[in-house]
């Protein structure tokens, strides 16, 4: 009788033991995969990789929604709609959003695109896709703990009049800058393309399946462990990036006393993150080293410094010339951002002294060119003028007068002798004359106000590519991405 009464409290007590890493917190997912293109050929793997990434998400705590094939409006439907869920959960909410298929940059900025989209120009790219920053703002603009995006979405573009002008791969996005508590996750570095796989999966979606199922692993250390994956898989010609502003900690399977989630051998320990080693000392870190081991520290680290001194350690190998290409392609995608963000003429001229010849000549001359249009709203020049010359510097037109306060506060401490007033004139009201030690200051009714229908207002700007929620996402890097 008592073996019974304790095996009927230890059994629901292990399973509420078990479920509290999953319970803890609210977990919900929006998975997204488009194959069925209806312009250009259709994509094997976003489907799959869609299905076998809601499984995982699933046995992870995430209550999921899945959707596949999303038109325009369709994909706007359910972002909303998520949002929407995420609300209504609460702020302890953990928000993830999984996306497979086609992405491209245009103008600085990052687009999904739908399964109905037909473009015949860059320009109808906004208007028929759905922008990256949408979704990242649509997602901070409810409470929650974390918002985590992942995107499988670096494919080559597939509109061969776009492929002319627009730029390879994705603009950076640099979650620092937006809301504390975002992750973002690329299949490949900024600027690159990845590849679709040969597989039932892509590369990217392979590796973070069989990473994420490991227990007890933080999200960073996880997809530092994905990087090396899919470069490896690869075969260094594709290596995943990653931007945080991650301010909790985050494990897609909690630790298990039963599984500590040991650290493969072959996988070589990185230097702390607080170490931020120079050039030569990761030179001196790499001599002697085989080429895949240092090759491997590389691309954990992923800052440019380790990029940096592999490529002059192993300058001429076919890795050392990977790493080389990867470094200058990441340092002009961060000169391209900071030019996004600052938006200006002179930060595209700047741009274009420094990579004069690359997929982005052409976009930094039209943002040039369309820049020509926009007001300069920058305020002019406030110039001190003596005291002795206020009646020089206040100007006789009354539309650009200041209010007569400011006019009172102006002349206040001088010792003011007015004239007496002339006679008045039927219908006319002629002007005060006050005479300020020797200033002689004219005073004027002010004109009537007149209302007059004005122009509509002019749109200036641009939405922030790369990114970032634009204000977009340059320094310091970590663990191959910011």
């Amino acid at each position: 009788m008592l073996r019974r009464s304790l095996l009927s409290l230890l059994v629901p007590a292990a399973i509420l033991f078990s479920a509290a890493p999953a319970s803890a917190e609210n977990r919900l997912a929006l998975v997204i995969g488009q194959s069925a293109y209806k312009s250009v050929p259709a994509l094997p793997n976003p489907a799959n990789d869609a299905k076998a990434m809601s499984q995982m998400l699933t046995d992870a705590g995430f209550a999921v929604t899945t959707a596949s094939d999303l038109s325009q409006d369709e994909m706007r439907a359910r972002i909303s709609d998520f949002a929407g869920q995420v609300a209504a959960k609460g702020a302890d909410t953990v928000a993830l959003v999984f996306y497979a298929g086609h992405g491209l940059q245009i103008d600085g900025e990052n687009y999904l695109v739908p399964v109905d989209v037909d473009p015949k120009r860059e320009a109808d790219i906004p208007i028929q896709a759905v922008r990256l920053n949408d979704i990242l703002n649509t997602l901070t603009s409810v409470p929650s703990r974390m918002r985590i995006v992942l995107l499988d979405a670096c494919r080559n573009n597939p509109f061969p009049e776009l492929s002319k002008t627009a730029g390879h791969g994705l603009a950076i996005v640099d979650a620092r800058i937006g809301a504390p508590g975002t992750f973002v996750s690329f299949s490949t570095s900024p600027g690159s393309e990845a590849e679709d796989g040969s597989g039932a999966n892509s590369p990217y979606t392979t590796a973070l399946l069989a990473t994420a199922k490991e227990p007890g692993i933080a999200i960073e250390d996880t997809f530092k462990r994905v990087r090396l994956a899919v470069n490896k898989a690869t075969d260094g010609r594709q290596t995943p990036w990653d931007s945080s502003s991650l301010t909790d900690d985050f494990r897609f399977i909690a630790a298990t006393a039963a599984a500590s989630a040991p650290v493969p051998a072959a996988t070589p320990t990185p230097a702390p993150a607080a170490a931020n080693r120079t050039v030569d000392e990761w030179k001196r870190e790499f001599q002697g080293k085989p080429i895949e081991v240092a090759n491997e520290l590389m691309v954990i680290d992923g800052t440019d410094e380790s990029y940096e001194a592999f490529a002059a350690i192993f300058a001429g190998t076919p890795r050392g010339v990977q790493a080389r290409d990867w470094l200058d392609r990441h340092r002009r995608m961060v000169a391209w951002n900071n030019a996004i963000i600052a938006n200006t003429a002179a930060a595209y001229r700047s741009f274009l002294v420094q990579y004069p010849d690359s997929d982005l000549t052409a976009t930094a001359r039209k943002m040039i060119e369309r820049l020509r249009y926009r007001p300069d709203l920058t305020p002019a020049a406030v110039v001190s003028v003596p005291a002795t010359n206020v009646a020089l510097a206040a100007p006789t037109c009354p539309c650009n007068a200041a209010p007569p306060a400011q006019q009172k506060a102006a002349i206040a401490p001088a010792k003011k002798r007015a004239e007496p007033d002339p006679p008045r004139r039927a219908g006319k009201r002629p002007p005060r004359v006050v005479v300020e030690d020797d200033v002689v200051v004219v005073r004027r009714p002010p004109p009537a106000v007149v209302y007059e229908p004005v122009g509509p207002p002019i749109g200036i700007g641009i939405g922030i590519g790369g990114g970032g929620y634009r204000g977009n996402y340059g320094g310091g890097y970590r663990r191959g991405g910011y």
